[in-house]
C-alpha cells in the first residue's frame, strides 16, 4: 500500500551512483517506487539517516517471489539449480536471455567457472552497460564481476587528471576502461587470452584510445620497462596479495595501489601489505563473499623513501 517513508533527494546526475549505494549498504527501501521530483529523485530508504525527510511514495506491486540471482547483462545466474525457478525468472524480465548455474567454483590460472543452462538461449555471452560504458562479456571464458560498478566508480573519483595508470589482472577491461576516462595512459595486463580478446574488443567498442592490452602473467611486468605509475589495481581475489611486492616495483614514491583481496578476518592482510609498501593503508569490505569470508579493497600510499 501507498504511504509516507524516509527519503533521501538525490540530484540526477547522481542518481544511479547513490541507488547502487543504497542497494550495497541495504538501506533502500524496495517496497516503494521511487520518484522524480524537479531536477532530483526521491529515493525510499528504511530507515532515518542523514539528510532524510518523510515523503510519500506508491508502493511496488507485489509480484510472486523470484530465484535469488545475479545480474550480469542480459545473464541471470541462480544459486540453485531449479530449472522450473529459472523459467520464472526468464518470464519476469524481458532484458533476459539466459539463465545459468555455476556448474563449479572460480578455478585456474584463468579465474574461470563452468556454467549449466538452466533457460533461455545457451550462451554464456552477454553485453553489460554501467556508467556510460559498455562490456561484452564470457562468463566461461573470462572473470567478471558486475557487483564491482560502484568499485570501479568510486577509485575514478579519487583520481587525478592525466594518471598512468596499471591494471595488473584486467580480464575484459571494466577497471582499466573505466579508469581511461580520467588516466593519461592505462596499461591493462592479463595471462588469459580470451580475457584479453575480449579486453582488445571493449577498448574498441568504448573508443578507449589511452588503453594498452599486454597479455603478460602479472609476475613479469616489472620486467618489460615500464615507468612507475601513479596508481595500480590489483582486482585478483583469491591470490594478488601474493603478487604485492611486483606492484610495489613498478608504483611510484606516492602512488596508489588498490589491492582486492578475500579475507576472513578484518585486517587479514594488514602485516604484509606495511611489510612490502611501507605506507598509509586504509581497509574497507566491498561485498560479503560468502560465510565468513568478505571481499575487501585495501587502498595503499607507497612509501619508497624517508620522509
Amino acid at each position: 500500500m501507498d504511504g509516507e517513508q524516509w527519503c533521501l533527494a538525490v540530484p540526477k546526475r547522481e542518481a544511479e551512483a547513490r541507488r547502487r549505494r543504497l542497494l550495497e549498504e541495504g538501506l533502500l527501501d524496495r517496497r516503494y517506487k521511487p520518484r522524480p521530483e524537479g531536477e532530483t529523485i526521491l529515493f525510499p530508504v528504511t530507515e532515518e539517516v542523514p539528510g532524510a525527510t518523510r515523503c510519500e511514495f506508491e508502493a511496488v506491486p507485489e509480484r510472486a517471489e523470484l530465484p535469488r540471482h545475479e545480474l550480469v547483462g542480459g545473464i541471470a545466474i541462480m544459486q540453485e539449480n531449479d530449472p522450473g525457478g529459472a523459467e520464472r525468472l526468464l518470464a519476469s524480465r524481458p532484458s533476459l536471455e539466459t539463465v545459468l548455474f555455476p556448474a563449479g567454483p572460480v578455478e585456474g590460472e584463468y579465474r574461470t567457472r563452468r556454467f549449466a543452462v538452466l533457460a533461455g538461449v545457451p550462451s554464456t555471452r552477454t553485453r553489460v552497460t554501467e556508467y556510460g560504458f559498455s562490456f561484452d562479456v564470457d562468463l566461461a571464458l573470462a572473470y567478471f564481476s558486475a557487483r564491482l560498478s560502484t568499485e570501479r566508480q568510486r577509485v575514478l573519483e579519487t583520481m587525478a587528471e592525466g594518471e598512468r595508470v596499471l591494471d595488473m589482472f584486467a580480464g575484459v577491461g571494466p577497471f582499466a576502461i573505466t579508469l581511461s576516462r580520467r588516466a593519461g595512459l592505462v596499461v591493462a595486463a592479463d595471462l588469459n587470452p580470451a580475457a584479453v580478446h575480449l579486453l582488445v574488443h571493449n577498448i574498441a567498442l568504448n573508443r578507449a584510445t589511452n588503453v594498452i592490452p599486454v597479455l603478460a602473467d602479472a609476475v613479469h611486468l616489472a620486467r618489460l620497462g615500464f615507468r612507475p605509475f601513479d596508481r595500480i589495481v590489483m582486482n585478483l581475489p583469491l591470490a594478488a596479495p601474493q603478487f604485492l611486492a611486483t606492484a610495489a616495483a613498478l608504483c611510484r614514491d606516492g602512488g596508489t595501489i588498490h589491492l582486492y583481496a578475500l579475507e576472513e578476518r578484518e585486517g587479514e592482510f594488514l602485516p604484509l601489505i606495511r611489510a612490502v609498501t611501507g605506507g598509509k593503508v586504509a581497509e574497507r569490505r566491498v561485498r560479503t563473499y560468502s560465510p565468513g569470508k568478505w571481499h575487501a579493497v585495501y587502498d595503499i600510499v607507497v612509501e619508497k623513501e624517508e620522509r
